[in-house]
Formats: C-alpha cells, sequence, structure tokens
C-alpha cells in the first residue's frame, strides 16, 4: 500500500477477530470497514492499528462505541441499521507490505473522529 490513509480514517480490511485468533484462524473471514485508529513507525515501515466496525450487536466482553446515524451515512455505512466500533481488541498489519489493507473510495472515506 504506497499511501498511507490518515488517522482515523475508514477503511476495509480482513479482520480477524479475537475469538477467530483463539480458534487458531490466521485470516480474517471478510473483508469489513474498519476505522484506522493511529499508524505508528516501524522502522522504516508504518503499523497501522485498526478497530473493526461491525453492524451485530456487540457481546458482552466487548468494550464498543455506537456510530450515530448521522457519521453512518458521513463514512458511507448508511445501508447499516446500526454500528460500533469495537475498542476492546485490534488488529495491526505492516501497511507497506499488507495484502489486506485497502482503502475505501475517497468519497467515501471520512474521519473518524465525531464518533
Amino acid at each position: 500500500m504506497a499511501d498511507i490513509p490518515p488517522n482515523g480514517s475508514i477503511i476495509r480490511y480482513a479482520y480477524l477477530w479475537k475469538w477467530q485468533r483463539d480458534n487458531h484462524e490466521t485470516e480474517g473471514r471478510k473483508e469489513r470497514p474498519v476505522c484506522l485508529t493511529l499508524s505508528l513507525p516501524h522502522g522504516d515501515q508504518t503499523a497501522p492499528i485498526m478497530l473493526a466496525i461491525s453492524g451485530t450487536p456487540p457481546r458482552s466482553d466487548q468494550t464498543t462505541l455506537v456510530i450515530p446515524e448521522l457519521e453512518r451515512r458521513r463514512a458511507g455505512l448508511s445501508a447499516w441499521k446500526d454500528a460500533w466500533i469495537t475498542v476492546s481488541e485490534y488488529n495491526f498489519d505492516i501497511a507497506e507490505k499488507s495484502y489486506y489493507t485497502i482503502p475505501i473510495p475517497k468519497s467515501l472515506a471520512r474521519s473518524a473522529r465525531g464518533f
């Protein structure tokens, strides 16, 4: 990935949930919108930290933030009835080597700062 999206961007990523990792899975089952919360330097590369966005209500062991309707529309997620950002777990990758980090088109990319 040549261009690193700015912090707070919404991108598509094959997110690997903690429960999947605990079951010895190594890759996310499907691409989903995720909030790229912070890109950290990793040597001469970049390690983005990503939080999952889901339309499924959170489990009792998850900590989430509700995405308000206005922000869902701004983020291109208006087809979703409800949405949450899971903050109790995250994925990270090396952006310059990732096969999975796929930016959402610029017309849909929005800052997540309003969530």
